[in-house]
């Protein structure tokens, strides 16, 4: 078949992406074949292609390729996650966009609106995945909010909450003011801040005396209810039982001791604000504090904060600086760095706050989740984040799993009284409505007297479940699809996640399949630039994936991230790599071009180069479908793409055609042809995984096809015995191709030009083939001559060229004679070190051998060129 000049990967990549769906190849059926599973790690709904996801999903893409080429029933499940708190501020800020209030109106309006915005937008980066090249099971698209998957997170609250694994309590949870909710501990991101560390007069309670009190925060002052010393603390023994007055409040509040307070740290006295700090909660507790809440939803001073109600707390920290300094009551201010607490959804800095919050104990559930990653039950690739999770799982608190917002599943508690435990726990509200009457014994409630908790589930209550919700698991257990996919067999995803998900889906599958929910865990590094940040929109470093796939190609992309990318360790983000993977598949495609520019003659008989050059290669792919084998069983798949490129570009591209190829304008054996050909095919099945698109191209340009024969669905070559001894003896035979070529580069001497050989073996192994491609026209094996030589040793092996009647023989010894003086230099060198008693025994014997090995290598080198000086004189 005609195949163009040039690749085009806007031409085909389209073409062939269609052609996969239509024929349904991504699709995957329980049969009798073993299956190969992976979940998508679910994307935000909101979601676009970045960097991280480019190169998560093309391993996947590469895993599951893989896995339909070598027998497996591949099934990759895609989806997209419902993201509550990402997509609520969307839908928040489209509404406030159109003049409305989230507040003004109902829950059921709001979640219209957020559903339309979901249609309308959500899914967009699942389009950007098929560019990719992704061969998701697209039939089996799932949505954390659609509900099928509604339905399992509800069941599974219940059931967690009838085993008395989930509980309402009043606690300090950290609030994120702009997404008006409150976030778990793992979501906090500290981050280093410069500010201030001011220290505050509280007059001790009938004197004009003064306690000095710091402070980074002077606006929670409003909140005080006690201020806390050391028992040990001699400085304050004085002060015991006495009270203060807080500053512009003026409310006398206790003197108290506790051990927690440091007295080394700022003046060793400690304002205790129970509503507004993790420690001081505790505290407060301990010594039965009251609790006063001095700040809204907002993060705004409400009454409680007198003259500065309505404020934004950053205002109030300026202003209330200025009044202390006019009161009197500053005694100074010293700058002071400290670690703040942020929202890694949106950034700002978390309040903490006291509310009655839902929760799931988690104790229990993590210790058989952290027994099987640490007796690889569950293993980790690298194997380093087994130390990272299991620090985490010693150390866990119990997850706090309620959200004030709407977009999610609501919590699916309901209250028929004023009460604190006035509520029940059900699927339906009729459920609740029967469990009500019973509990209340109130025969003749209503379900219009209940009342449902207007919390939403956290985002990672659902996703948690997620290889198992998305074959239906939770609803129906025994169904087909979830006793035949799970448990799943690899997950990607990246490290910084391996606690809110999978951690969370470890416990999740033991707890409701007896089984964990994958084999392997493979951790992705994080996308860098070449500054080592971390890619992102907000520095502006991050290239727009799709421009990219236009620039260099879907292949051309999906090499250059994987050649940078070892397993666990940060890419190093740069576009050369793209340049390359695209002039990669220049060079496969300008190789099959060569070869259909062939003309096969059916005469012509295979020479002893040919086979030669045929039994080499084919050891040597055996060989490199081990190792690429090896790599993918180690999840190694940078290091398994190596492999592939060196073998198509350096083996197949460099040495296998140029040893076959027929003179210029010459037929080629039909026997060589065919066999080239068969080779090419198996190299396109070892790179589909890689680069889907130009393989599908080729394989397809090759010959005529089924739709049965399409390259998406052959099966590779499996990993089978090679022999060793063929592809040493062709080593051994490229140095000397190359050793003759070195000479020609070297001295300007035209590749056209044939040269003798002369050698003290008695003969060497595929000699035509070294004959050929290093335009030898006569070998004389243990032979010297008296002519002047360039020579060269492989191992003991000496070959000599007589230089060419073109060479300036009086430059050529003055080259020799500088690079004598410069061996004997070298090897003096190397005899101090040999001669030091301190080095010889200090260093490692391998250090020393290697030495040894050099100065034996220069001294045979040396009497090459001695020899050649002579023959020159």
């Amino acid at each position: 078949m005609q195949i163009s000049e040039k690749y085009t990967p806007q031409e085909t990549e389209q073409k062939w992406y269609d052609f996969w769906l239509k024929h349904n190849y991504f699709h995957s059926e329980p049969n009798e074949k073993p299956p190969y599973t992976i979940v998508i790690p679910p994307p935000n709904v909101t979601g676009i292609l970045h960097m991280g996801h480019m190169l998560n999903n093309t391993i996947q893409d590469i895993l599951i390729r893989r896995a339909r080429m070598q027998g497996f029933n591949a099934c990759w499940v895609p989806g997209t996650d419902h993201a509550s708190i990402a997509t609520e501020a969307k839908v928040v800020a489209k509404l406030k966009e159109e003049g409305i209030n989230k507040a003004d109106i109902s829950r059921e309006e709001f979640l219209k609106h957020a559903w339309d915005w979901t249609d309308k937008y959500g899914g967009t980066i699942l389009e950007q995945l098929k560019k990719l090249g992704c061969s998701c099971d697209w039939e089996r698209t799932r949505f954390t909010m659609e509900p099928k998957l509604s339905q399992q997170v509800v069941k599974s609250f219940v059931d967690l909450y009838n085993k008395g694994l989930i509980y309402r309590g009043y606690r300090m949870v950290n609030w994120d003011p702009e997404a008006k909710t409150n976030i778990s501990d793992e979501e906090v991101i500290f981050k280093e801040q410069n500010g201030k560390l001011f220290y505050l007069k509280y007059k001790i309670e009938g004197t004009e005396d003064f306690l000095s009190v710091a402070t980074t925060r002077p606006e929670t002052i409003f909140g005080d209810t006690a201020v806390c010393i050391n028992p040990n603390d001699e400085r304050y023994a004085h002060l015991k039982g006495k009270n203060v007055i807080v500053p512009i409040v003026n409310r006398v509040i206790p003197i108290i001791e506790d051990d927690y307070v440091d007295i080394e740290f700022g003046t060793g006295a400690l304002k205790i604000t129970p509503a507004h700090d993790t420690n001081d909660y505790e505290i407060g507790k301990r010594h039965q504090l009251p609790m006063i809440d001095s700040l809204d939803d907002d993060a705004n001073l409400n009454e409680h904060g007198l003259h500065y109600a309505g404020k934004n707390r950053f205002v109030v920290r300026k202003e209330i600086v200025k009044e202390l300094e006019q009161n009197d009551l500053l005694l100074k201010a010293e700058d002071y760095v400290n670690k703040v607490g942020t929202s890694e959804r949106t950034g700002a800095v978390i309040e903490p706050k006291v509310s009655v919050q839902w929760f799931l104990k988690m104790s229990e559930m993590a210790k058989p989740a952290l027994e099987v990653v640490m007796n690889d039950e569950v293993k980790f690739h690298p194997e380093k984040f087994k130390n990272t999770y299991k620090h985490w799982m010693e150390n866990i608190r119990d997850w706090n799993i309620s959200r004030q917002l709407w977009w999610g599943q609501q919590i699916p508690a309901y209250f028929y009284g004023q009460g604190e435990n006035d509520f029940v726990v059900a699927e339906t509200i009729e459920d609740a409505l029967s469990l009500a009457k019973e509990k209340s014994q109130i025969s003749n409630l209503q379900i219009s007297d209940l009342r449902q908790d207007e919390d939403a589930l956290d985002t990672w209550f659902s996703s948690w479940l997620w290889p198992m919700s998305v074959f239906d698991g939770l609803t129906d257990p025994e169904n087909k699809d979830i006793n035949y996919y799970y448990p799943t067999s690899d997950l990607v995803t990246g490290p910084d996640i391996i606690f809110f998900w999978v951690a969370r889906m470890i416990m999740a599958g033991i707890e409701y399949r007896k089984e964990v929910p994958f084999k392997n865990v493979y951790f992705t590094g994080i996308v860098r630039d070449k500054q080592r940040r971390k890619m992102s929109k907000s520095l502006g470093n991050s290239p727009d994936p799709i421009e990219l796939m236009e620039k260099y190609g879907a292949d051309g992309v999906r090499v250059g991230i994987l050649l940078s990318s070892a397993a666990g360790n940060d890419l190093l983000f740069d576009e050369d790599l793209m340049l390359q993977g695209r002039n990669f598949a220049t060079k496969i495609w300008n190789s099959n071009k060569l070869i259909q520019g062939w003309k096969k003659e059916d005469s012509i008989k295979a020479n002893e180069a040919d086979q030669q050059a045929i039994a080499w290669f084919g050891n040597q792919m055996d060989k490199t479908i081990a190792e690429i084998a090896d790599q993918f069983e180690k999840f190694r798949i940078s290091d398994a793409l190596h492999l592939v490129y060196k073998l198509i570009w350096d083996d197949f591209c460099s040495w296998y055609l140029e040893a076959i190829k027929p003179n210029f304008g010459e037929p080629i054996s039909t026997e060589v042809y065919d066999q080239t050909i068969q080779y090419f095919e198996e190299l396109m099945k070892l790179l589909h995984p890689f680069m889907p698109f130009l393989s599908e191209e080729l394989w397809q340009n090759i010959s005529e096809r089924t739709v049965e024969n399409a390259l998406v669905i052959a099966q590779q070559r499996k990993v089978q015995s090679y022999n060793s001894e063929v592809i040493k003896q062709f080593e051994v035979s490229k140095e000397l191709i190359s050793g003759v070529r070195n000479y020609r580069q070297s001295k300007g001497i035209s590749p056209r030009e044939s040269v003798e050989v002369f050698t003290n073996a008695a003969s060497f192994d595929n000699v035509n083939l070294v004959k050929k491609l290093a335009n030898i026209e006569q070998i004389h094996f243990a032979e010297k001559t008296d002519k002047p030589t360039f020579s060269f040793l492989i191992g003991g092996t000496e070959v000599s060229i007589p230089l060419s009647e073109n060479l300036d023989l009086g430059e050529e010894k003055i080259k020799t004679e500088e690079e004598i003086k410069y061996l004997k230099g070298f090897m003096m060198s190397v005899d101090k070190k040999l001669s030091n008693e301190k080095f010889m025994a200090g260093a490692p014997q391998q250090v020393v051998d290697n030495e040894l090995k050099k100065k034996k290598d220069a001294q045979d080198k040396l009497i090459l060129l001695e020899e050649k000086l002579k023959t020159l004189s």
